[in-house]
């Protein structure tokens, strides 16, 4: 029978885990929070007191960094990947807790996605899309820490008709929430000074190849072209997929993907410059 770790990356959000670990009873075998920063708020005493298992680590002021950390202290290969400001729906619930109590999945499996609603700080304004991945075997995928980039499965991956709820005590979509919000505008800064080196500069997980995968190359290598390209096309592919899930797609709904793609071409032209800048520097001195 498989195994569950729920590995938890944070900052603060003692309520919204405390959400989580409720609705979430009976769902895992093995809790591990990893916390970005100083525990201000006393999380430990929260995870220590169900069973669980916390780490503080340092300031990255994103999650993703700290996931190879957090699957390496994992006791299980099979790992939930999910947010503080997540909770499983009672269906994922009890398919998790079937889940358990069955063999073992094929070898060929890597993970399964489940439905992520947009939330719009009061209710879910979509049923059926988008997906993501909330469920890895961590020997069966690859991963490199930086924000936007999902885990690379080896095999395949399992779509489950399941919601995964998120709700945040805010929007989490739309054009303000990427514009305006300073996390967001920091994560595609570091985004941006990440694609300067290499994915095995940064915290990995079974990840080896120093290349970057095509969606990431395509911006080192020509940033302008690709930002106006995927301005133009995340809107239709992103149409595409909300009708092939079953979802009706709104203008909200299509427009901050395509701004985030935007904002990350700009961020690494930023980043660029800065270091091309920063290069100059010693020659202008040498040449005095």
């Amino acid at each position: 029978m498989p195994q569950l770790s729920l590995v938890v990356c944070l900052y603060k959000e003692r309520d919204l885990l405390e959400r989580l670990l409720e609705r979430a009873s009976g769902c895992y075998d093995d809790l591990v929070v990893v916390h970005d920063g100083p525990d201000d708020t006393d999380v430990q005493s929260l995870v220590e007191e169900l069973g669980g298992r916390f780490f503080e680590r340092p300031r990255y002021f994103q999650q993703e960094p700290h996931w190879p950390f957090g699957w390496a202290q994992a006791r299980h290969d099979w790992v939930l990947r999910w947010d503080a400001d997540e909770f499983p729906s009672d269906e994922l619930a009890e398919w998790l807790v079937a889940f358990r109590a069955q063999g073992e999945p094929p070898a060929g499996v890597s993970g399964f996605t489940c439905i992520l609603p947009l939330w719009d700080g009061t209710r879910a304004r979509t049923t059926k899309w988008p997906r993501r991945i909330v469920l890895i075997h961590r020997q069966r995928v690859r991963y490199f820490g930086m924000a936007d980039q999902a885990p690379v499965p080896d095999g395949r991956v399992v779509p489950l008709s399941l919601r995964l709820h998120h709700q945040p005590e805010r929007k989490c979509y739309g054009i303000r929430y990427t514009v305006a919000r300073q996390k967001v505008r920091r994560w595609h800064d570091e985004i941006g000074r990440a694609l300067l080196g290499k994915p095995t500069d940064l915290p990995c997980w079974r990840w080896e190849d120093p290349n970057w995968p095509a969606k990431w190359e395509g911006i080192r290598r020509r940033p302008l072209w690709t930002g106006v390209y995927r301005m133009v096309m995340s809107p239709i592919w992103n149409a595409r997929e909300a009708i092939e899930c079953g979802e009706l797609p709104r203008l909200s709904f299509l427009t901050f993907f395509p701004l985030q793609h935007w904002l990350t071409c700009m961020s690494y032209m930023k980043m660029r410059r800065r270091e091309g800048r920063g290069r100059r520097r010693p020659d202008a001195i040498d040449a005095g």
